[in-house]
């Protein structure tokens, strides 16, 4: 990992905005309707730019491109699969070049801290996009026996137009996750980014036509979630669709591919997922990596430990050092290496997050701290720790996306396992344990896609990641990521028999 610039080094609010129209066929142009939205800076909630709004006509058109990239014959379909794996490798080579102007832009349009965008986000992206390269010419099929004169094979094809839609609270690393599988195995792509955060996602578009990708391999229409995100899931000429987002949106995607083609889907949405501390654990580390559990990235992860369980004859002790460590949290500008956490994305989630808290204060959950805005321009609010959560209030319930601890208390391991699968939510969870038993049976019994053991958010591109229940459905990552991409052919030769 390289070290990022000096403070003194850095641009913030004054970082120059290269690209805002949509990509499509590898150019640049101007919404068919000629309306834009605007950007906005969440750290003091002023506009940053305007951003060209496609919808369903941009949304045609960049399908129109991808079905002619991804047509019989063409460059791309006739590209060998090693050659794929170069076009990825360069363009990760062209985001580690400009990985420090990359990083600003998406804090200027997030409002994550700068450092983690360059440490954690970046170095991610590259990984991803790296191992995707390395798998292209390594997918392969079988050879099948079969009875008579027959031999059986089979291939792995690309599905064919990709539609991925990307969520704002990690654009760069979503955006690789979604393009690098669907690349490698040899598919075109129709990408809308959040209208919160577009700003990353089309600089990556002018980088894909600098690496060398074909016209029409990837096209980044920029736009609104019920106009081109919806266009997206309900054209017919899209073979699939990839979303990361709500649980709420998911349900409108899959009724859309359900309606329309039966386009295949890949769902990776919403959590509430289990945090679980035993007595025997080392509190120390388990009190640090709860806190960055449910704190990193403005709580704005979908796999946040978000519901913290604690055995019962720790419990106070764990409240009081996490209570501790939140108000030891700093909080302000993301471009300040001293801060931890920045701005929460907008106002609508900022809105959000204050009507959860005010919910447990109102329904008897015990507010140690925070609560209330952190500054007085932007998105920022105060870290927050409720203690004595009860299971049936709206902040053990709801996912509240936002710097928001709730501690629970627990006593057995059965009650707890019941207790943290009573929820729809299945797509992570963790348990801090001396004990190896303990750790297999909450990990055997918990019904998520993850569980992480004396650790938490430790995601790889090796690793695949989704959910279980309303979390999702397929996986991301990994060589289980590339099968949502990949399509199986069979094909049967008869052997011709010799005349006795």
């Amino acid at each position: 990992m390289s070290s990022p610039p000096s403070k003194k080094q850095k641009m913030s609010a004054s970082t120059e905005i290269k690209y805002t129209q949509i990509f499509i066929n590898n150019e640049w142009c101007n919404s068919v309707s000629g309306k834009t939205f605007t950007n906005i800076n969440p750290s003091t909630g002023e506009k940053v730019c305007e951003v060209q709004e496609g919808d369903k006509a941009d949304v045609d058109k960049a399908v129109k491109a991808a079905k002619e990239a991804f047509r019989w014959n063409s460059p791309w379909r006739k590209l060998d699969a090693s050659e794929r794996g170069r076009l990825l490798n360069k363009l990760a080579d062209l985001i580690e070049r400009d990985r420090e102007y990359l990083a600003r832009l998406e804090t200027l349009d997030n409002g994550k801290p700068y450092k983690d965008s360059y440490n954690i986000d970046l170095d991610l992206t590259l990984k991803c996009y790296r191992y995707y390269a390395g798998w292209a010419d390594k997918i392969h099929g079988k050879t099948i026996p079969v009875d008579g004169p027959y031999m059986s094979m089979t291939r792995l094809e690309p599905v064919g137009v990709c539609g991925q839609i990307i969520p704002w609270n990690f654009p760069l690393l979503m955006q690789a996750w979604k393009l690098g599988p669907a690349l490698c195995a040899g598919n075109v792509v129709v990408l809308k980014p959040a209208e919160q955060t577009p700003l990353t996602a089309l600089y990556v578009g002018s980088l894909i036509k600098e690496a060398g990708f074909p016209p029409g391999v990837v096209n980044v229409v920029p736009g609104y979630g019920p106009t081109a995100g919806a266009a997206i899931s309900g054209h017919p000429d899209v073979d699939k669709v990839a979303f990361t987002g709500s649980t709420e949106v998911g349900h409108l995607i899959q009724q859309a591919a359900g309606a329309t083609n039966l386009k295949r889907i890949t769902l990776e949405l919403g959590g509430k997922s289990p945090n679980v501390i035993f007595a025997d654990a080392d509190l120390d580390t388990a009190v640090e990596m709860s806190h960055f559990a449910l704190f990193f990235n403005q709580g704005q992860c979908c796999c946040a430990g978000s519901r913290t369980f604690v055995e019962e004859s720790i419990y106070d002790e764990f409240v009081r050092r996490s209570v501790e460590r939140a108000k030891k949290r700093k909080v302000g500008d993301p471009f300040d290496d001293q801060n931890e956490q920045g701005a929460q994305v907008d106002q609508e989630q900022f809105d959000k997050i204050m009507d959860l808290i005010e919910s447990g204060k109102k329904e008897g959950a015990n507010l140690q701290c925070g609560g209330k805005r952190s500054g007085d321009k932007g998105f920022f609010i105060e870290p927050t720790v409720f203690s004595d959560v009860q299971d049936d209030m709206r902040i053990a319930q709801e996912e509240i996306f936002g710097p928001v601890m709730q501690i629970m208390k627990f006593k057995d391991v059965d009650e707890l396992i019941e207790r943290a699968n009573k929820t729809i939510y299945g797509l992570a969870a963790s348990v801090f344990t001396a004990s190896i038993d303990k750790a297999m049976t909450v990990a055997h019994g918990i019904r998520a896609g993850t569980v992480w053991v004396n650790c938490y958010d430790v995601l790889q591109a090796q690793v695949p990641f989704g959910g279980f229940k309303q979390s999702g459905n397929g996986r991301e990552l990994g060589e289980y990521g590339l099968q949502q991409y990949s399509e199986v052919k069979t094909i049967t030769i008869k052997i011709p028999e010799k005349n006795s």
